[in-house]
């Protein structure tokens, strides 16, 4: 309802309409008194715009305008929200790319040089059963970094004003903490169930859901202890920061799951030290060279997404019922038959007060 009263709303509108003397032009605020009258139905997500005009087409105009330069403006916003998503993005999947490469440019090295191309059978069984472990790495390095780039985005947005996780006590609180120990003990046994089973395991489906159940409860608890935190008048600088708050959050699990991850990895990993050097070399160089190119295509998948998004984005508001044409021979001003009654008892207290003068 703020926004629609804004400039960047209601300027296009003044412009376009006829002004006796440009120098009384109103600005936005004292048009939005004087013409407009923006209501929210009680317990809905119904908007209601009244307009004022000298005729009932101009009423009928400035009310669709409103509506028509405020959903413009929303998709605009959405969109400019992508596209700087997108730009952070690519600046990691440069980096990625890069890691990439250098990590296939020693492996073929290494193996040129120890002629070691491919490990025995049993080496490839035990490396196949480290496979969850490095996928599951991956997935929480491109969590971390996809992260950071919507971190970027909403402070790019937001300019001057800061806010963290920090500002909020959320490492402090007490659900929150124990959500993120939840999802991290999660994540730690969906990988074992992968050591073991395929992805259409129904303990694996249930594995991912009860993760999803978790981190959209941790989503919920970041926004309740953000929004009693902090109060503002613009509900979108609100969102941007409840999603400021929420990816950092999300970062510190995706970082802390890792961590555990790479713990029982470590143990795991005892199981190849019986090999020679040189195939446990060519064994970490080929885990490395896998787990980098699959961070650098996930991340060119997720900046696709938000491309198509971008393409797509519009926000999720529908007009109900477009501006109307008022009833010319019922206008809402002026109230011809009230400022009549008003002026006669006016006149009334008027006369009897000069009456009474005369009188003394």
């Amino acid at each position: 309802m703020e926004l629609m009263k804004s400039r960047r709303v209601l300027e296009p509108i003044i412009n376009d309409m006829e002004w006796e003397d440009e120098k009384k032009k109103p600005e936005a605020e004292a048009f939005a008194k004087k013409y407009l009258d923006i209501k929210n139905t009680k317990q809905t997500n119904l908007i209601t715009v009244t307009a004022k005009g000298r005729t009932p087409e101009e009423a009928q105009k400035i009310s669709q305008g409103v509506v028509d330069n405020f959903l413009t403006l929303q998709t605009d916003m959405n969109q400019q929200t992508q596209s700087l998503l997108v730009k952070f993005l690519e600046t990691r999947i440069e980096e990625a790319k890069k890691d990439a490469e250098e990590a296939r440019t020693k492996f073929a090295q290494y193996q040129q040089e120890h002629k070691v191309y491919s490990p025995d059978e049993q080496a490839k069984a035990i490396v196949a059963k480290m496979n969850a472990f490095d996928e599951a790495i991956s997935n929480m390095q491109v969590q971390e970094k996809s992260n950071q780039a919507k971190l970027d985005a909403i402070n790019a947005k937001l300019g001057d004003i800061r806010s963290s996780s920090q500002n909020y006590n959320i490492n402090d609180n007490e659900n929150v903490m124990n959500l993120r120990k939840q999802i991290v003990e999660a994540q730690v046994g969906l990988v074992g169930l992968r050591e073991r089973y395929t992805e259409e395991h129904p303990s694996i489906i249930s594995a991912k859901e009860r993760i999803a159940a978790l981190q959209k409860k941790l989503a919920e608890e970041v926004n309740t202890v953000v929004a009693s935190k902090y109060t503002t008048i613009n509900p979108t600088q609100a969102a941007l920061i409840g999603e400021q708050a929420n990816a950092q959050v999300s970062m510190a699990v995706a970082k802390a799951s890792e961590d555990a991850i790479q713990a029982r990895k470590a143990e795991k990993e005892k199981e190849l030290e019986g090999f020679p050097k040189d195939v446990l070399e060519y064994l970490n160089l080929q885990r490395d060279t896998g787990i980098k190119e699959q961070i650098y295509t996930n991340l060119i998948k997720q900046a696709e997404d938000n491309k198509l998004k971008e393409a797509m984005e519009s926000m999720d508001i529908q007009i109900i019922d477009a501006a109307n044409l008022p009833d010319e021979d019922n206008p809402s001003g002026p109230r011809i038959k009230l400022i009549t009654l008003i002026g006669f008892i006016i006149g009334g207290i008027m006369s009897v007060g000069y009456l009474f003068l005369k009188y003394r």
